[in-house]
């Protein structure tokens, strides 16, 4: 929840002549030939087709062949077909227009610094040359135009060059968080039958080496449709290599230099899938949420120009991973707009708690995107070490992820910002291809709060009729089509439409409580379901419980999460005991631990329980269904609201007992 004070209220920031005169936002409301957002925004909610159209043109966006219609809903709204007729592959207009021109050939595409202090910059000459060679090498491996390709690897340059190859065959990215254990990775490719995988010997993460290969080969011992596995050399280390199945990235850029043949961007159509991205909800497997060519990467570039106000040679930074919607939206926006990728692949805090401000300095970033978990812990690290570098240069500050509370985000404007530099708040969606609500550099700022929706978005709050709200809280919902609207889960569009149709007829229901003030000012409180985040990555409490239910005295399993100073939310797990599990001293203390460390192994470390509790039983309906709203309630001593369905009201008592047993 948004923590309220008095001066909430107040606005923050407000735009200077020089902001608003610089600011691509206000080129495109020119463009458009209207005077100002607020027209603007009127405008692109009551004819989105016309502008859907007027940001390709903005953006030059280069088709192979023209579309003979912009949007066809003849399968309804939750079905629309953008760029109707074209032919579009994206990997052209990231890369290959800004190489016809010397200026722009060597300009750099991409800077990058790794935790261990090495550093490397490709202008877009380089990393075209490296992405053509990389297609090539796919190609020549049996690759090819359809096939889903995994990409488990930190933030660094062949993360972007890996991504954009494999669109440029027309393949199928499947970006994973780097940070996932075995079993994870394993269900994403086998979900969406991964042909093969891009990898990395290991990678440092505060000093120890991530051993990224072996986690690779674990997952991967099953999938026999893994044809090939691709190895970054990383870490340098001597990792086993499967012959005739795994090759160094640097061999395949070798055999693709043999095969000039195949370094052509294959024909698409603008709706073939580009990209699935992978996340979880609150039942089930995690969803492959499926985007096109034009679609993520048109949305993506939209938002990153006219919210954070990135054009041709801005440096825009995010502390991402290539497995949050984040790590391929900065990719594609950035080099869409001409832009420059600034990547930091490490702990922004080590080796010493200023490293972020450090890079941001030395490296000239403009534009970056924090999360407010990370800004909590660095508020704590002391005030006086932003002001150690020079950040002269840092103009915009993104913010994403989860809902912020009034002190970091306070510390961020005023202690690293100087009350100079806005926040852009940030707040949409893997299913959006961006944000629904986001800031711009036009429109004053209250603190933790967004000044109006994207524009494109035809955005509301509604109460459970569906009827629109204002100063009270109801659900976040979108009224129209976008053309960055997910097109579909991976083989499952039942499920899609469940999830996010069912609702309210007609509107795209997206799961957050939200509001809007008195002023227009819009806040987001939080989950309407019972998806879990922590430190900014969202997992599915149905993928915790499975994992602790696969142990033998483990029974059952309910997953929460709950406020937490530093991460925003802390995961909590109850769970039954067998009738044989150990009833010894000792016994449950250790028991927890190797749950937790279960937990940590399968999803990765970030994922880890804060907390194990053991109980007799579960609040249930009388359909066995877990009543997850009903533990949290009863955990944190909140309304436990309606509890009439439950079949064994006994076992609320229970849960709450464990808020006074601590942590087992």
């Amino acid at each position: 929840m948004v923590e309220q004070r008095q001066d909430d209220n107040l606005i923050a920031w407000r735009p200077t002549g020089e902001v608003t005169e610089r600011a691509q936002l206000t080129r495109f409301i020119a463009f458009c030939g209207l005077r100002s957002f607020d027209e603007l925004y009127r405008r692109s909610v009551e004819d989105v087709a016309w502008f859907t159209e007027q940001v390709l043109r903005f953006f030059n966006i280069q088709f192979d062949q023209p579309y003979s219609q912009i949007v066809d809903l003849s399968r309804g709204v939750q079905w629309p077909r953008w760029c109707v007729g074209a032919q579009l592959n994206i990997s052209k207009n990231c890369l290959d227009r800004w190489i016809e021109d010397e200026e722009t050939a060597q300009r750099p595409a991409l800077i990058w610094e790794g935790e261990d202090g090495e550093r490397r910059t490709l202008s877009y000459q380089e990393i075209w040359d490296e992405v053509c060679l990389c297609a090539a090498g796919l190609r020549a491996c049996g690759l090819k135009k359809g096939d889903a390709i995994g990409i488990h690897l930190p933030m660094m340059p062949e993360t972007a060059v890996a991504l954009l190859a494999i669109n440029r065959i027309g393949g199928i990215a499947v970006p994973l968080f780097s940070g996932y254990g075995p079993a994870a990775i394993e269900s994403r490719l086998r979900d969406v039958g991964a042909k093969a995988l891009f990898t990395c010997d290991g990678f440092p993460r505060r000093g120890k080496n991530i051993k990224t290969k072996l986690i690779a080969d674990e997952a991967v011992a099953s999938l026999s449709e893994i044809i090939r596995v691709f190895v970054v050399r990383r870490s340098m280390e001597t990792v086993p290599m499967r012959p005739g199945r795994d090759l160094f990235f640097d061999q395949l850029i070798e055999t693709g230099s043999k095969n000039a043949k195949f370094r052509h961007p294959e024909i698409c159509d603008a709706e073939d899938p580009l990209i699935a991205i992978y996340t979880s909800g609150t039942t089930g497997k995690p969803k492959g949420i499926l985007h096109t060519h034009c679609g993520f990467p048109i949305k993506s570039a939209q938002d990153m120009c006219l919210g954070t106000d990135v054009g041709r040679g801005t440096r825009i930074s995010w502390v991402t991973d290539i497995g949050w919607m984040m790590g391929p939206w900065l990719i594609y926006g950035a080099l869409i707009l001409g832009g420059t990728i600034v990547l930091y692949d490490g702990a922004p805090d080590y080796p010493a708690a200023d490293r972020i401000w450090q890079f941001c300095a030395e490296q000239k970033v403009e534009v970056l995107g924090i999360s407010p978990t990370l800004i909590r812990t660095l508020a704590m690290q002391g005030d006086e070490l932003p002001s150690q570098h020079d950040l002269s240069k840092l103009r915009i500050l993104g913010s994403t992820g989860e809902p912020w509370n009034l002190d970091p985000w306070r510390w961020l404007f005023e202690k690293v910002g100087k009350r100079r530099i806005p926040i852009i708040n940030y707040s949409g969606g893997t299913e959006i291809s961006g944000g629904i609500l986001m800031g711009n550099p036009l429109l004053p700022i209250k603190p933790c709060s967004f000044p109006a929706p994207c524009p494109g978005i035809a955005a509301d709050v509604v109460d459970e009729n569906g009827n629109s709200v204002r100063g009270a809280v109801g659900e976040l919902v979108i009224r129209k089509p976008w053309i960055g609207q997910a097109r579909g889960f991976w083989d499952d569009p039942e499920r899609y439409l469940n999830t996010y149709w069912s609702r309210f007829p007609e509107m795209w229901t997206h799961g957050d409580w939200a509001m809007v003030d008195a002023d227009g000012h819009w806040y987001i409180l939080g989950r309407s379901d019972d998806t879990l985040k922590i430190a900014g990555k969202r997992v599915g409490p149905a993928e915790v419980e499975s994992i602790l239910v696969g142990h033998p005295d483990v029974v059952e399993a309910a997953a929460i999460g709950i406020p937490d100073e530093l991460k925003g939310n802390a995961l909590i797990a109850f769970c039954v005991l067998s009738n044989d599990a150990p009833n010894v001293p000792d016994a449950g203390q250790r028991l927890a631990d190797e749950l937790k460390q279960r937990v940590a192994t399968e999803l990765g470390k970030p994922l880890r329980p804060e907390k194990v509790f053991f109980v007799a039983g579960l609040p249930k309906t009388r359909n066995a269904k877990v009543m997850r709203r009903v533990i949290r309630a009863a955990y944190l001593g909140e309304d436990l609201g309606d509890v009439t369905a439950l079949e064994n009201p006994a076992a609320v008592k229970s849960i709450a007992d464990c808020r006074s047993q601590g942590a087992p």
